[in-house]
């Protein structure tokens, strides 16, 4: 049997996380031959109904459960982890606005992301759930100086699989027919849900679907989803959103499919003419346990206007927060690089590797 890795997961014993940690321990996250340690963080009032979820685990006697530890703290919470999940957040309350939820979960984020980068393993990955997930994964990734800025991710999945699940009922499409479709910038009702490159059993999509319907109605049924569903059930989405995280992970670890891409939300190169250094949602393709944007696609002027508008909101984040994000961090968000292929490696953040780049010689 393999070495087990170690799974740490803030917001455990919350609903996401009631759906997401059977997932995991049934192997659908890192693989169904691979053991895992579940390292579960709560706050301290919350730790009683945890140690129920624990319960319910040992109950379940899955065969890839190593072992699970509980932690009131962060810091105990991920020490040694591969992975980390950042779920737990103050909530949106009612009437509350966007800036106040960022200003609320901000300081949060950044003592995080300082654990992280003091007791979490070295090539740790790190997926920010909480919202406003985008600049929270900012927040964390810019208070961790001695990891690479592309050990961060922020989901943006979640929103993916709504585009893809959403035409595939329109259409009467099978779901996993549905191939490159993308979602732009940020998590929030400004993101751009794109079709354009998108297929249906091969062919484009575009030619199957109205195009009123696509930017009159398809484009904010995606944006706003997640207040629908909370209308309806009185909760925010639960189920979906533990799947997108696996799903997320999944493909970030062991790679996506051939043709095809997922959208993920990650430092941003320059790449479409996006501002360098916040997390914005791009088409990436995944291999070796790392991510690389799609490059090439073409944009138009629809596109470009949807794309900016996500890009700005985004900006304004930042600015928000900008009291939190420290100064030394700022050159490696805004200078990365990451190359899939074996050969030279450009990975220009000046802390994982020595140089600018790493030879690769697959045979001596």
């Amino acid at each position: 049997m393999r070495r087990p890795v170690r799974i740490a997961v803030t917001g455990a014993a919350g609903s996401i996380s009631h759906s997401l940690l059977f997932k995991i321990a049934t192997g659908e996250m890192v693989g169904h031959d691979q053991p895992v340690i579940l390292q579960l963080v709560e706050m301290p009032e919350a730790m009683e109904p945890l140690r129920g979820i624990a319960m319910e685990l040992e109950d379940c006697a899955f065969p890839l459960l190593h072992s699970i530890s509980l932690h009131d703290n962060i810091e105990e919470g991920v020490v040694g982890a591969h992975y980390v999940m950042l779920i737990g957040a103050k909530p949106r309350g009612p009437g509350m606005e966007r800036s106040e939820l960022l200003t609320a979960n901000a300081p949060i984020f950044a003592k995080q992301g300082k654990a992280i980068n003091e007791h979490a393993n070295r090539d740790v990955k790190v997926l920010v759930v909480g919202n406003p997930a985008n600049t929270n994964a900012l927040i964390a990734s810019r208070n961790a100086p001695d990891l690479s800025p592309a050990q961060f991710t922020a989901l943006t999945r979640l929103d993916h699989n709504r585009t893809r699940g959403i035409l595939a009922n329109r259409t009467g499409a099978n779901p996993k027919a549905i191939r490159q479709v993308i979602v732009w910038g940020n998590h929030s009702s400004t993101q751009f849900p794109d079709l354009r490159h998108a297929t249906i059993y091969g062919e484009p999509a575009f030619r199957q679907i109205d195009q009123k319907w696509y930017r009159e109605q398809f484009i904010e049924k995606i944006q706003k989803r997640g207040s629908a569903i909370i209308d309806a059930r009185g909760h925010s989405s639960a189920a979906s959103a533990a799947q997108a995280i696996i799903n997320h992970m999944y493909d970030w670890i062991n790679g996506t499919p051939e043709n095809d891409w997922v959208s993920m939300g990650i430092v941003s190169d320059g790449s479409y003419g996006i501002e360098k250094g916040i997390f914005y949602s791009f088409p990436v393709r995944c291999d070796y346990g790392r991510y690389q944007i799609v490059q090439g696609l073409e944009i138009s002027e629809f596109a470009q206007q949807k794309m900016t508008e996500t890009e700005q909101e985004l900006i304004d984040e930042m600015r928000t927060v900008g009291d939190l994000l420290p100064a030394e961090t700022e050159e490696s968000h805004r200078n990365l690089s990451v190359c899939l292929r074996s050969g030279i490696t450009l990975y220009d953040d000046g802390i994982s590797l020595p140089k600018q780049y790493l030879q690769t010689d697959r045979v001596r």
